[in-house]
């Protein structure tokens, strides 16, 4: 499997824009973080070892995965070296990076720097978790819950409460919702056209993100997706042998980042009000 050299997405809006914003304020990054904890849902992109601890031929724990990362080894992530999360953790001066939360790491005080959920193979859509045997984004919200209990027996239930309101919640997904589902699934393929698909996953977006919002979420960044007609997946199996990316693919992606964009204003406001 070739190693992704580009491991992060655009961002829309929030993580290192707001980490660089603090920073070229003067806070110093040899001091405590800039926010409590980091935590992180979604899919490969963001992905730190979860999928290490599942049934699931989607994995990262093998050479030459991690040949550019802390001890030049695998863990998990795919990517050669450092995911976007790990370059937002660094810029808000942590440390070490928050575990996946599968993994034996994920107890005790390491869950105060935040925990992953993120699952390669998963997406918006549920039903591109369970074609892919990885964790849904519905799981991942429940182990969020559990996870918010685990904190509270670690640090008690008042700093509990400030980590998880003062947190950054990172959601990066909706790649394999195209690639691994959609394109490949004459069940969807054949009954929502590429726009139709798109709202449903903008939708189920924001109802997660308001779901979040309700258990105390506050600052959230969310990646937009890459140009999905350039991965060699996209050129591979849809591309017809003829060089350059799939513009219709990319198409596609421009207009789902277009309406979660909108999206999120949308939800954004609601909250305020």
């Amino acid at each position: 499997m070739k190693v992704d050299m580009c491991c992060g997405k655009t961002v829309l809006f929030v993580v290192l824009a707001f980490a660089l914003a603090l920073a070229s304020k003067g806070y110093a990054q040899d001091a405590a973080p800039l926010v409590p904890a980091i935590i992180t849902f979604g899919d490969s992109a963001v992905d730190v070892g979860n999928n290490n601890y599942l049934a699931t031929l989607f994995k990262a724990n093998y050479p030459p995965y991690g040949r550019d990362f802390i001890n030049h080894q695998p863990t998990g992530r795919f990517c050669n070296g450092k995911l976007a999360t790990d370059f937002t953790a660094d810029t808000l001066g942590f440390k070490t990076y928050a575990p996946a939360y599968l993994s034996p790491q994920a107890t005790g005080k390491n869950l105060l720097i935040g925990a992953n959920f993120a699952s390669a193979g998963s997406g918006y859509d549920d039903r591109t978790s369970y074609l892919n045997h990885a964790i849904s984004l519905t799981q991942q919200l429940q182990y969020y819950r559990e996870y918010q209990s685990k904190l509270a027996k670690v640090a008690g239930s008042k700093q509990s409460a400030s980590i998880i309101k003062d947190a950054i919640y990172i959601v990066g997904s909706g790649s394999g919702d195209f690639l691994q589902n959609y394109y490949v699934n004459p069940l969807l393929n054949k009954v929502y056209t590429p726009e139709q698909y798109s709202s449903m996953l903008v939708n189920i977006f924001s109802s997660f993100i308001k779901n979040m919002y309700g258990l105390g979420a506050r600052k959230f960044g969310v990646t937009s997706l890459p140009p999905l007609g350039c991965l060699p997946a996209a050129r591979t199996l849809f591309g017809y042998h003829e060089s350059g990316c799939v513009s219709r693919i990319n198409t596609d992606a421009q207009q789902f980042n277009k309406k979660a964009s909108w999206r999120q204003q949308e939800v954004a406001v609601e909250q305020e009000l």
